[in-house]
């Protein structure tokens, strides 16, 4: 091969690789994205080690949807406003570059409370069912015992959340949802950083919503086993969770 076929033959690699890059980042930003879940905030919903694939698509795209999040356009385009109970990535407004999930509860114009650890939502109460499904539920470095119960939404959706057994949430301030923005909660809800604290998560803007968490399609608990050790395999991944739809 001569040196003139031989610098061909980069730059058409070189070029394979460029595209390659493209259709991937173009599939990441409007279609599909990975996403690991790292804490205990979703539980029992989403567990420790699960990933998932979030669509894109569902909320329409912003700066938010691309890597990196370029500041060069300050609106959503095929914008479509989120239902309540779904289950939501955005980017905290702290710093508009964390990725969160939580479940969306308030919509704009919303009043949400918690009152003797019931919520209120538009000074109605969430239905909430409580189920024999007792768990013990980590928060960071410690595990607490918790009580289940099935909520029910005004449209009807339904989710399992998990309440401390003693010293969960009871009463909060009223929240009133600002325009264009967004109220959510993590279904753990005593091991949760979420719209109830206002000083770091708060009111999401719409433009910070990245898409709508779809399915599971892999799982591993990170703390009985590691994937890099072969022997731990059978007690670490979680077959059950495999291709969940969510």
């Amino acid at each position: 091969m001569n040196k003139k076929s031989l610098t061909y033959k980069i730059i058409d690699n070189i070029k394979t690789i460029f595209y390659a890059l493209l259709i991937a980042i173009a599939i990441r930003s409007i279609i599909f994205q990975p996403f690991y879940i790292p804490s205990s905030s979703m539980e029992p919903t989403l567990l420790i080690g699960d990933r998932i694939f979030v669509s894109k698509y569902s909320y329409g795209y912003s700066k938010h949807s691309f890597p990196f999040s370029p500041d060069i356009y300050n609106k959503r385009i095929l914008y479509s406003q989120p239902i309540r109970g779904d289950l939501v990535v955005f980017k905290t407004p702290v710093d508009n570059r964390t990725d969160y999930i939580k479940r969306l509860i308030g919509l704009p114009g919303d009043t949400i409370q918690f009152i003797n650890g019931e919520i209120f939502l538009n000074e109605k109460k969430i239905i909430k069912k409580e189920i024999k499904l007792n768990l013990n539920i980590r928060c960071g470095s410690q595990n607490f015992q918790t009580k289940s119960y099935e909520e029910t939404l005004p449209n009807g959706a339904t989710y399992t959340t998990a309440y401390r057994k003693t010293g969960t949430f009871m009463n909060s301030i009223k929240y009133t949802v600002p325009e264009n923005h967004y109220f959510f909660l993590g279904d753990n809800r005593d091991c949760s950083k979420d719209s109830r604290f206002l000083e770091s998560v708060g009111y999401v803007n719409y433009l910070n919503l990245v898409g709508k968490a779809r399915i599971v399609f892999f799982s591993n608990d990170t703390i009985t086993g590691r994937l890099i050790k072969f022997w731990t395999i059978n007690k670490s991944i979680r077959l059950d969770r495999f291709f969940k739809i969510l």
